[in-house]
């Protein structure tokens, strides 16, 4: 094979790229998509959430009237979804979290037989006990009442909600602890 020959066929398979590129940058700019300006969907803005202290937003109700008109009941269906990782039962097990039974008024970390988280464990050691505001605030947002808490639950935001919960985990004991006066 000459030298010509070779030309021509280098000449050829170049060619042949340089018209595949044209062909590709020309389509591209024919039939070019419409990127939106945004990636995905505009959704509707939510409430900006207060800076996380530990405790709720300031309720329009206080807590001790919410809890007044709480329903145990109501409280029970809602604590359903705390059934995956809790025992609501005397004397029943731990799960992936502690039993609550008898857990108004007790301290922090003090269930036997479960291994709490460092920050939950510190709680327990300053003598802090579960009252209802301190139940409520971390009902409300585990993260922010306890940093560093393990409990992987987001939060229960409803005031009614919270309140409901609290009546039915005062129903849990011997001896229910008397509701704060409103």
């Amino acid at each position: 094979m000459d030298s010509f020959e070779f030309n021509k066929i280098a000449g050829a398979v170049l060619g042949t790229l340089l018209f595949a590129m044209g062909l590709g940058i020309l389509a591209e700019t024919l039939f070019s998509p419409r990127h939106p300006p945004v990636a995905g969907y505009a959704l509707p803005a939510g409430e900006e959430a207060p800076a996380e202290t530990g405790k709720p937003a300031a309720a329009a109700v206080p807590l001790p009237q919410l809890l007044a008109k709480a329903d145990p009941a109501k409280g029970q269906a809602t604590a359903k979804v705390c059934t995956s990782c809790h025992s609501f039962d005397k004397g029943g097990a731990n799960k992936i979290g502690p039993a609550l039974y008898g857990v108004v008024e007790r301290t922090p970390a003090s269930h036997e037989g479960f291994n709490y988280s460092a920050a939950m464990k510190e709680k327990g050691a300053k003598g802090e006990k579960w009252t209802f505001e301190a139940l409520d605030a971390f009902i409300a947002n585990p993260k922010g009442a306890v940093p560093g808490t393990a409990m992987s639950f987001a939060g229960l935001k409803e005031p009614e909600k919270r309140a409901d919960v609290l009546a039915y985990l005062r129903t849990l004991s011997d001896s229910p602890v008397e509701l704060p006066k409103p």
